[in-house]
């Protein structure tokens, strides 16, 4: 049991996890994948580094700096978030981990593949939700865009629904097996009239379909928040002045929450973040 869980090591989950460690709480580190600011070549506009600093070694200093002090860092995929009886459930491919508090720092990781149709149809077959849209599929046929775990998770969400699942891999390899169908065919086109209704591959073959699910890559902060219920506008987090959502102990901060995308108001954001959760965990001691 972790006082505070953190889901990111970019800016934003190392500064919420560095304030909320000082204040003296358990705190566990998760992360997976690669971050925005490991692809930034150059950052010059960060303050302390008088000739800049390079993205990924900013980046590593800073999880390298939540490990001296003490912090659990663990490089794990985060796979679904529950709440069950004021305590979170936090699961990873492997272990499953419990804590009073989560702050949810992975950024926007949503990816829109560079399919014609995608954008055409959305809210209309298309959909980035399995929990939120997958009771409108019931005993329908659906298929999944990605190659990941987090496709399969999202199959396995919407397994209990729908009538058969099609994984979709769009040309790439697949990275686990599973027990449902899958075409590893490049996707040409999704077409429909009203709404979704069939999928079109390079190879000129064709699959009838009720729905598309994207799932590309890994869960991103919003893909954790819909399944919880959390409040999400233009698909950022929706927090209150203490980085808390609108489900006590969940706070949220960086990109994930939108605004400005820079490393300083990440780090701003998790420092609040971390301290406000610190506050939760105080109360939730005392009660």
């Amino acid at each position: 049991m972790y006082d505070i869980l953190i889901i990111g090591a970019g800016p934003a989950g190392i500064s919420s996890g560095l304030y909320a460690k000082r204040a003296g709480n358990n705190v566990l580190i998760l992360y997976h994948g690669t971050s925005n600011l490991e692809k930034a070549h150059q950052v010059d506009n960060y303050y302390g580094f008088e000739n800049g600093i390079s993205g990924n070694k900013l980046y590593e200093t800073g999880i390298q700096q939540a490990k001296n002090m003490g912090i659990d860092v663990k490089k794990e995929e985060v796979l679904n978030i529950e709440k069950k009886d004021n305590i979170f459930v936090i699961y990873t491919e492997n272990n499953t981990y419990t804590a009073k508090s989560v702050i949810i720092s992975t950024g926007n990781k949503k990816i829109k593949p560079d399919i014609k149709g995608i954008t055409n149809f959305e809210g209309k077959g298309i959909s980035y939700c399995a929990i939120c849209d997958g009771y409108f599929y019931k005993n329908k046929n659906v298929a999944i865009i990605g190659n990941g775990k987090f496709a399969i998770n999202e199959a396995n969400e919407l397994n209990r629904i729908v009538n058969k699942i099609t994984i979709l891999t769009n040309g790439t390899k697949v990275e686990d097996q599973c027990n449902y169908e899958i075409i590893t065919k490049k996707i040409k086109e999704v077409h429909g009239e009203n709404k979704v209704n069939c999928i079109e591959f390079d190879d000129g073959s064709t699959i009838e379909i009720d729905g598309v699910f994207i799932a590309i890559g890994e869960a991103g902060g919003s893909d954790f928040a819909k399944k919880m219920g959390v409040i999400i506008q233009n698909d950022n987090i929706i927090v209150d002045e203490n980085m808390q959502t609108n489900i006590s102990g969940l706070f949220a901060c960086g990109n994930s929450t939108g605004g400005l995308l820079q490393v300083c108001k990440a780090v701003y954001e998790g420092a609040k973040a971390g301290l406000s959760a610190s506050n939760y965990i105080k109360k939730f001691k005392e009660e």
